[in-house]
Parts: C-alpha cells; structure tokens; sequence
C-alpha cells in the first residue's frame, strides 16, 4: 500500500506539472478532498483545483526539486524545494493521505528560504 500510494501521487503531480492543467490532477483527487493550510484555512476539492488552476500562469516556469518523497501507509510526505525564473526560493512540506487509491487530503507548509534564518528563533520574545 505505501509503494501504490507513493506513485499515485508522483503520477497526479507529475500530470499536473508536465501538462499545466488541473485537469491531469483532478481524477487523483477524492470527491470530498480537503487542503488545509497553517491558519486553519481549508479548501474543498473544487476550490483548491480552482486556487491551482488560477496560480498556473504566475507559476509558468517553476522549477520543482522533490528532495524527498516519504511514504507511511495512507501517507505521502513531500519535501520540496521550488523556485520561479527570476524568483524568491521556497520550501515546501506536503502531507497527503490517501483513501481507496485517491488523494483525500493534504496538508502543506511554505517557507520563503530567505526567511528560514528568523524561523528558527520564532519562540525568543525579541522575535515576536
């Protein structure tokens, strides 16, 4: 189950990459889909396709290094490094859960790596 759930999410966002269409992504998606991000806010299937959708133009372009792709029974876990032409660089850790061979949820947290340096004294009081 791990190995089948690791390439059913290479394969959605291989699609999505390579052709820039939600459309390839869609079908790995669960009909009751919920992205969360920090902040507690959520998307459901049809607004975060829309979300992806609308950020593919900014987005042309980006070159996405998978530094690691983990998975744990119902759990892909992705870290990876993303950068525009000409852009800022990001981190990015991707938690998805699978269900019956399609994506059901995920999770994901962005880090400029410009900011990564402040990050890691978030808890001394001068930071706040």
């Amino acid at each position: 189950m791990t190995t089948e759930n690791k390439a059913i999410v290479e394969r959605a966002l291989t699609g999505l990459l390579e052709t820039g269409d939600v459309g390839a992504l869609a079908p790995f998606l669960s009909d009751d889909f919920v992205h969360h991000r920090p902040g507690g806010i959520t998307s459901t299937r049809q607004e975060w396709l829309a979300l992806v959708r609308d950020a593919l133009v900014p987005l042309a372009g980006m070159r996405v290094e998978i530094l690691r792709l983990l998975a744990d029974g119902d759990h892909v876990v992705m870290h990876s490094r993303r950068r525009l032409p000409g852009g800022p660089e990001i981190t990015v850790v991707d938690i998805w859960r699978l269900d019956a061979g399609l994506i059901s949820e995920a999770w994901e947290i962005i880090e400029p790596d410009a900011q990564a340096a402040a990050n890691l004294t978030w808890w001394d009081p001068a930071y706040q």
